[in-house]
């Protein structure tokens, strides 16, 4: 009886030594298993930030090219959006043709003033207050293609609405085929320059204003002087050099004109073309709500 009675505490003796030793392996399992899961969060937090800073570097990089590309577009845009200027023996007498490539200067000159042709450094960022120069999708939004077989030489409009808004003329010493619209703002500058400015005035010439193309180097983006609304500007039958960091001081006089009539000055691109006018996204909007220029 008393064997018997040795045998329950021993049995209950036994499965506490068991329990004691299972939980004691339990937990050293456990802390086993905790310490490793934390060696490897750590080890993935230290390779996602790894990865973040290295797309951070790709994004910045991303995004330097993608400056890079938008002023390469751009001076694309502005050499290409230059018309090309008519050979001519007699610099000063440029020969003209039927799309405005080329115009006549007035025979009649005043007292030249030599300064005006002189290059200056401007501020830049005092022009085009307001004005928003004009994008390729605007100008087909609103005036449509000027001819559907565009290519990188110079031709006319065949888009019959728009041939019908464009139309040649002498306004001074100046002679350009244009939009109606932007022909009687030009007037308008004009007029009020031979008033204020007749030294401007008597040197004013044109390198070209109708041009319909593509821009060179594109198989889709149309030139702006494809449309009738932009304008290159000479003094003295002096072309303005491109992205020389200067301008002509009498450009630069005659950009508030221009400005005032609500068209974009080239000389506030980033790589300034001093000589390029065209009219403004707003203006060309403003005639479009006025009924100036119908609907397409």
């Amino acid at each position: 009886m008393q064997q018997n009675n040795l045998i329950a505490p021993i049995i209950v003796a036994i499965g506490v030594i068991i329990a004691a030793v299972a939980f004691a392996m339990v937990t050293t399992l456990l802390q086993s298993a905790d310490s490793g899961a934390d060696l490897r969060l750590t080890r993935l937090e230290e390779a996602f930030d790894a990865e973040a800073a290295q797309r951070a570097r790709l994004e910045a990089e991303i995004a330097a090219l993608k400056a890079d590309l938008a002023r390469l577009r751009d001076d694309m845009s502005l050499l290409a959006n230059r018309a090309p200027v008519a050979p001519s023996t007699d610099i000063t007498s440029p020969t003209s043709s039927a799309e405005g490539l080329g115009a006549p200067e007035d025979e009649q000159h005043m007292e030249e003033t030599e300064a005006l042709t002189e290059q200056m450094k401007a501020n830049r960022s005092k022009f085009n207050q307001g004005i928003t120069q004009p994008r390729n999708k605007t100008m087909l939004g609103l005036l449509g293609r000027p001819r559907e077989d565009l290519g990188t030489d110079c031709r006319g409009i065949t888009n019959p609405r728009l041939k019908g808004l464009v139309e040649t003329r002498q306004i001074g010493p100046i002679k350009a085929t244009m939009l109606k619209p932007a022909l009687d703002s030009l007037e308008r500058i004009v007029a009020k320059l031979k008033e204020d400015e007749p030294d401007i005035y008597a040197k004013l010439g044109t390198a070209g204003a109708l041009c319909v193309r593509l821009i060179r180097g594109s198989t889709s983006s149309v030139s702006n002087h494809s449309f009738g609304t932009a304008i290159d500007i000479t003094l003295e039958g002096q072309l303005d050099p491109f992205a020389d960091g200067e301008m002509q001081i009498g450009l630069v006089i005659l950009a508030e004109h221009f400005n005032d009539e609500g068209w974009y000055w080239g000389g506030g691109y980033n790589r300034e073309d001093g000589m390029h006018f065209e009219v403004g996204e707003e203006t060309l909007q403003k005639w479009v709500d006025e009924g100036l220029i119908p609907p397409p």
